[in-house]
């Protein structure tokens, strides 16, 4: 008896043997639940990154760098998988405070808080920040801003590239710096909600003001997607990065319709993947299926998506070392040199 009409393939049993973990997510994806998600994302990825003609942009949220996973982060964007980053400020900001040398400790989540408060210990769930080096790292911010002309306006990408090279220079190996080496764009829409706006807050005060422009900010972030032939995604968790890049989709529509005179055009993302925690049911961005999207026009009809419902830090690095041991490489990541050169 052949399969049913509704059937999408066969379900295969995992038996266990020595395989690369390339080989063992490309099995998981004959499988079931979230196992299979896992797996057919992971096709998805190799699929996006073949895809010669196709911007990759990588949407980040959530604690990733106290949780020990943004070198992960930083070796994405050096060997260039992804052309664009979309980054909460947590996410670029806490992982200075690692490349500047000081330690996050493991702890327990019932820990005393109170004594952590007396002992000027910050709490991440499951791990601990010194509080007095954690101002240090939103000190190395302050003076960075210092160094700027004072009243100059940015967008958060024009900023953060000034600040990767300010932290490169320095020696200080961080996200940002590794993506002003590899001419990789990092905006983040909501960058004060973190050290940045601590940062920013101490300049101010001693009379150093510089301007990040939100609307040039998204202007550049649509100019990026306009001039790009395809769109695609990695979204780590969901919140507003994810929603900027969706919105960067969204505008190619506005511009199309009202300055091009193109009637229902869409330049939506052809291959996107989410890791999130997050459930749909509650009508947040963040749990919004990638099928929800398709009603906007963020997602194409007939793209590649997979949803994984797992914790990042589990994902990321098996998908990381999945990659290196498949030997998968991006086929022709995006030349985004004249936006550095010449910002519209």
């Amino acid at each position: 008896m052949g399969a049913p009409y509704f059937a999408v393939g066969e379900v295969k049993s995992l038996s266990v043997k020595r395989r690369s973990i390339h080989e063992l997510l490309l099995e998981m994806a004959d499988t079931a639940f979230q196992g299979r998600s896992l797996g057919e994302a992971y096709r998805v990825l190799i699929d996006m990154f073949n895809d010669e003609d196709n911007l990759v942009f990588l949407g980040l949220a959530g604690s990733m760098s106290t949780a020990g996973m943004w070198r992960i982060i930083k070796w994405l964007i050096e060997e260039r998988y992804v052309d664009v980053v979309v980054s909460t400020g947590a996410v670029i900001s806490e992982d200075i405070y690692e490349a500047m040398g000081f330690k996050y400790y493991k702890t327990h989540p019932c820990v005393n808080d109170e004594e952590l408060l007396r002992y000027k210990y910050d709490r991440f769930y499951d791990t601990v920040a010194n509080e007095e080096d954690y101002r240090k790292m939103e000190k190395l911010i302050q003076e960075f801003i210092e160094t700027l002309p004072a009243g100059k306006t940015y967008s958060t990408a024009e900023f953060l590239h000034e600040f990767g090279k300010y932290l490169n220079e320095k020696g200080i190996n961080s996200i940002v710096a590794a993506a002003y080496r590899a001419k990789v764009p990092v905006f983040s829409p909501a960058l004060v909600d973190s050290g940045y706006g601590m940062g920013a807050l101490l300049a101010y005060r001693r009379g150093h003001r510089i301007i990040l422009d939100m609307v040039r900010d998204f202007y550049h972030i649509v100019e990026i997607g306009r001039r790009a032939s395809k769109l695609s995604a990695i979204y780590i968790g969901g919140g507003v990065p994810k929603d900027y890049v969706n919105l960067a989709t969204v505008a190619q529509t506005l511009i199309g319709e009202y300055e091009e005179g193109r009637h229902d055009y869409y330049k939506s993302l052809e291959y996107v993947v989410q890791f999130t925690t997050d459930a749909p049911q509650w009508g947040g961005l963040s749990g919004a299926t990638l099928e929800e999207a398709v009603s906007w026009g963020k997602v194409s009809p007939k793209a590649k998506k997979k949803v994984v419902y797992v914790d990042a830090t589990i994902a990321l690095p098996i998908i990381a070392h999945a990659l290196v041991d498949g030997g998968i490489k991006r086929r022709r990541p995006a030349d985004l040199s004249w936006f550095f050169n010449n910002p519209p």
